[in-house]
């Protein structure tokens, strides 16, 4: 029997397959057959080889009297057709038969990697600015859509496969997108706060809300996958009175907002400046104060030595003119009494070594008081950064950030006495902080033989 031989109860044995190059949805008749010209234009033999390539579904459309109902096979797949493969089918094959009878299905195959790209253009319509929103500006547009199928299932159930023109459904999908993008357009300055006049200049982000809003409904109404959307151009009728009128209205907005916005700017600095006066001011307020409150501690703690000191002479010269006397304690006829000179000794002694604690603490204080080197000079500067100014920073802080690289020679510091703002490659006393760390000396290496 030969590939297209007949069998024992009619019908024919065919390779059912698609070989169109460029399709979106393709049907498939046996040889010879055209459209709508005899019922054997859908019988199948039920052993017949299908093949389907990679990125298409063939569809087998049953018409049964409850309703149509389909079997869908995804490439890629070469094999017979077998009831194992084609669940309907295994419930409509005449078993009585054999299952050798053909059976009647329509087979449709649909391409699921193919592109297919429309140009689209708007003509002219209005739209409006909010500030002048009697004054339609006329508006055009120009684009492509790139779409294809992906959910095979939801394209079929919306759209009729029998006789199905490609031309045909690009124009309904056309006549959508040109709907779709009208009317996302034209409220672009609404929905979005761009002036009708400056619409050009952001196409971008136009093309972004227009692509939200264009492909879920593609999707429920065709069943199709919009990939892309590229709106070329947005022309607007220069022409119009209404956009010249629009044009001027904006260019003196822009003039005024500059303007006000050239007027914030010299006040910010203008109190910005105010501020760091304001603050430089308190912070010289504040050292000379805490610089005033320790001098009057030291000259306080300076006169509390001193007094203590008087006081522990008084106390001593008080002993002295009273060991002095001791010879002349003791009774009304002015003899010597034992008792009053050993008294008189006992306090002698103890004022000895009062005096001569004293003495020794006296010679400690002042030995550590020679010892004690001076308080080292607090010197602070402030340091300008790019405009910015921070700080007051000691010497180590500033020879950190020496070191760091926050500070170099060509940095503008101030402290308090200086009439300006000086480079700090310029103050000697800044000098040190710039020089390289020098190692540590070496000693000489050994003579030979020692």
């Amino acid at each position: 029997m030969g590939l297209f031989s007949k069998g024992k109860s009619g019908g024919m044995m065919n390779v059912i397959r698609c070989d169109q190059e460029e399709y979106l949805v393709w049907k498939w008749r046996p040889e010879g057959q055209e459209a709508n010209s005899t019922s054997r234009e859908n019988a199948i033999r039920y052993g017949s080889s299908l093949r389907v390539k990679d990125g298409e579904v063939a569809v087998f459309v049953y018409k049964q009297k409850d309703g149509s109902c389909q079997d869908f096979i995804l490439g890629p797949h070469d094999e017979t057709i077998k009831t194992a493969n084609f669940p309907v089918l295994s419930s409509i094959v005449g078993l009585a038969f054999g299952g050798e009878s053909p059976f009647q299905a329509e087979i449709y195959f649909i391409n699921l990697q193919g592109n297919n790209q429309i140009r689209f253009g708007v003509p002219y319509f209005d739209v409006f600015d909010p500030r002048l929103p009697d004054h339609g500006i006329p508006m055009a547009v120009r684009g492509t859509i790139t779409f294809n199928i992906t959910d095979y299932r939801n394209f079929i159930k919306l759209n009729r496969l029998v006789n199905f023109d490609l031309d045909d459904f690009q124009k309904q999908v056309k006549d959508a997108v040109v709907k779709y993008v009208k009317g996302v357009v034209m409220n672009v300055p609404q929905s979005m706060g761009i002036p009708a006049v400056q619409m050009e200049r952001q196409i971008l982000e136009i093309n972004d809300k227009v692509r939200e809003h264009l492909k879920p409904r593609l999707e429920e109404d065709f069943g199709v996958n919009m990939k892309n959307l590229d709106i070329a151009a947005l022309e607007i009728d220069k022409e119009s009175p209404y956009y010249q009128e629009l044009r001027q209205l904006t260019a003196g907005n822009t003039a005024r907002t500059l303007n006000a916005q050239t007027d914030i700017n010299i006040k910010n600095m203008q109190d910005m400046q105010s501020i760091n006066a304001e603050n430089m001011a308190e912070t010289m307020r504040i050292q000379r104060e805490e610089a005033q409150r320790a001098q009057r501690l030291q000259t306080e703690t300076n006169f509390i030595g001193a007094h203590q000191a008087n006081l522990q002479a008084d106390v001593l010269k008080t002993g002295a003119q009273s060991l002095g006397q001791m010879g002349n304690i003791g009774g009304a006829g002015g003899g010597m009494n034992p008792a009053a000179m050993m008294t008189g000794m006992m306090m002698g002694s103890a004022m000895g070594q009062q005096m001569s604690g004293m003495m020794n603490n006296m010679g400690q204080q002042m030995q550590q008081s020679m010892n004690t080197p001076p308080p080292m000079p607090n010197i602070s500067y402030y340091v300008s950064v790019n405009g910015a100014q921070s700080g007051p920073f000691n010497m180590q802080q500033l020879a950190q950030m020496a070191q760091s690289g926050q500070v170099n020679t060509q940095t503008y510091v101030w402290k308090q006495g200086m009439p300006n703002w000086e480079m700090a490659g310029n103050i000697a006393e800044l000098q040190t902080i710039f020089m390289p760390q020098m190692p540590g000396s070496m000693p000489p290496p050994p003579m030979p033989g020692m």
